[in-house]
């Protein structure tokens, strides 16, 4: 088995997508990864521990039926991924963190060339983030016990599983984009 562990260091940023309390809406039906909130937690407490750069981005739709509108309780960030004083907020319209933000701008002139990706849905806006960024040429890694995705109905009305959904976009990005890991192969420098 291959070694996946990987450190961190002052070169690294937590990339935080779209943790919002609009994904709590049971309409949404079944959802893969239920604890995945509870790692993203975990994991922004080790990096602000060690000092480390988080970014906790958000979707803003124009859509008036969206749940993803400010103002509403459902486009606020759930417990689990609350920002503090000093943590950037990147407020996007679009699949992907970088389309119409500073993101990139705001990570090179930090220095920041590795990024650790989680967040809602893996198979939306992390996989755009994450495929974007390598393209970009960040050393990416997608941490894949720290996203979740639901169930998906494919064009023919065929339903697919959220761990299936979650599984086959996990495999396309991993070594084409981004090293896909687990949060327990991270280590602290």
């Amino acid at each position: 088995m291959e070694d996946k562990i990987i450190y961190t260091d002052s070169q690294s940023a937590l990339i935080i997508i779209d943790v919002q309390k609009a994904w709590d809406d049971p309409a949404l039906g079944h959802r893969n990864n239920t604890d995945a909130e509870e790692k993203i937690a975990s994991l922004i407490n080790q990096f602000r521990e060690h000092d480390l750069r988080i970014v906790h981005v958000r979707h803003f739709s124009y859509d008036v039926t969206s749940p993803f509108r400010p103002g509403l309780k459902t486009f606020e960030f759930k417990d689990q991924a609350l920002p503090t004083d000093g943590e950037m907020i990147i407020t996007k319209r679009v699949n992907s963190a970088f389309i119409g933000t500073d993101l990139d701008v705001v990570l090179r002139r930090s220095g920041i060339s590795r990024l650790f990706i989680v967040g809602l849905t893996t198979d939306h806006c992390v996989s755009t983030t994450a495929r974007m960024a390598g393209n970009m040429g960040y050393e990416t890694y997608l941490i894949e016990d720290g996203c979740a995705t639901f169930d998906r109905i494919d064009p023919n009305g065929n339903a697919i599983p959220a761990e299936v959904v979650h599984r086959v976009n996990l495999a396309s990005i991993d070594g084409e984009f981004a090293k896909v890991i687990e949060s327990s192969d991270l280590r602290y420098a």
